[in-house]
């Protein structure tokens, strides 16, 4: 039987969860196509999987690139739009069935937003808008009946330890985390390291500012953040579990203490290909896991005295209202400072806390509210590092 090929946006094409996902569309030509293409700054990048895939549409958010992406294809029949007002508008595209969310940071709030208001499906990558956002989110995805399918491989996960289990009580989530690349330092020792160190991450390959986020293990604080308003859990019941092999990406624990795992090798492509084809699973190429020569799974509690921002995290959404989104916006430029060696890594901690107790609190915000927590955080940020 002839299966109608689903046709994808991938906002973030050119980041590593982008690539990733064109493998995944190149790998099975016959179950997806890659019909619209959104990239920030890296137009070469852009222009060569344009060529290669043929999109209709593509679109750079940096307008100072436009000119230069809309000649170099100029002589294919593919739209070629700027400006973040244009991914707004291009998620919204009849044709377009699935929209791949992969911008890094606050930037892809309100593309998300807008998919969503167009009944798209959301294959999930961009974990900010969730833990910037996650009721607003979660209340409009629910009442346009649009499926939120995650792709980071722990929450995909834990959906996939869901599969079948109806109304069962989820008692914990037991989240796992590989610990980073300073999971044996010593507090003494994080304090001269540099980003060439917190880019290298021992088992994923991940962009810049996720690989920060795993070293400092905010990465892990907001996926317990968006595990909660996936699944519907409280925060109590999210047990952060220190696991270095990445071969088990979750758990979930049952009332009747049942624990039901996910496990596969450290292979993004898994994930996304799975919220591509859900609820379908599709062959694939990634080597499978071999037990004859895993010499041992090993578990650890975090040490949030070394790795506070984990604890910031569990503050935030206990605090509820804007303050995730003060966390999120405080962290995305402590986090670029550091890259550009404005600060040290000890700083990002310091600098996270004072704008939580600086940054203006609101209980209840609504999307424009969001957008002035963010920008007043930054500012606040910025402020404190001169």
């Amino acid at each position: 039987m002839e299966v109608k090929k689903r046709n994808i946006a991938i906002l973030g094409s050119t980041g590593s969860i982008g690539r990733q996902a064109l493998d995944v569309i190149a790998a099975n030509p016959g179950r997806f196509e890659a019909y619209a293409l959104v990239a920030n700054n890296q137009v070469e990048l852009l222009i060569e999987q344009a060529r290669r895939f043929v999109p209709e549409v593509v679109v750079i958010a940096n307008e100072s690139r436009y000119l230069h992406l809309k000649e170099a294809l100029s002589d294919l029949p593919i739209k070629v739009w700027c400006g973040s007002r244009a991914i707004e508008e291009v998620v919204q595209d009849d044709t377009i069935d699935m929209v791949l969310t992969a911008m890094v940071g606050f930037s892809g709030l309100k593309p998300t937003i807008s998919a969503i208001g167009a009944g798209k499906a959301i294959a999930l990558a961009n974990k900010e808008t969730l833990v910037v956002a996650g009721e607003l989110i979660t209340s409009l995805a629910l009442e346009k009946r649009c499926a939120v399918l995650p792709v980071d491989s722990e929450h995909s996960a834990i959906f996939q330890c869901l599969n079948g289990e109806g109304g069962n009580r989820i008692e914990k989530i037991l989240l796992t985390a590989s610990g980073g690349p300073f999971r044996s330092y010593t507090r003494e020792q994080l304090n001269g390291v540099i980003p060439a160190k917190a880019l290298a991450h021992p088992n994923w390959s991940m962009g810049e500012k996720v690989s920060i986020d795993s070293s400092t293990m905010m990465n892990k604080g907001f996926e317990m953040i968006e595990a909660k308003w996936l699944f519907g859990v409280e925060p109590a019941q999210i047990e952060v579990l220190v696991h270095p092999q990445s071969i088990i990406h979750s758990m979930v624990q049952f009332e009747d203490r049942s624990v039901i795992a996910q496990l596969g090798r450290p292979d993004m492509r898994m994930p996304i290909q799975y919220a591509f084809s859900y609820p379908e699973r599709l062959k694939s190429d990634i080597p499978p896991v071999d037990f004859l020569t895993l010499s041992q799974l090993t578990f650890e509690r975090p040490d949030r005295e070394k790795f506070p921002h984990l604890t910031y995290a569990y503050e935030a959404i206990a605090a509820g209202g804007n303050m995730p989104c003060i966390l999120n916006a405080a962290n995305e430029v402590a986090v670029e400072l550091f890259l550009r060696e404005r600060i040290g890594y000890p700083d990002m901690s310091r600098l996270i806390t004072k704008a939580m107790q600086k940054a203006s609190f609101m209980q209840s915000p609504t999307l424009d509210d969001y957008l002035e927590t963010d920008a007043e955080t930054r500012d606040i940020i910025h402020a404190l590092a001169h």
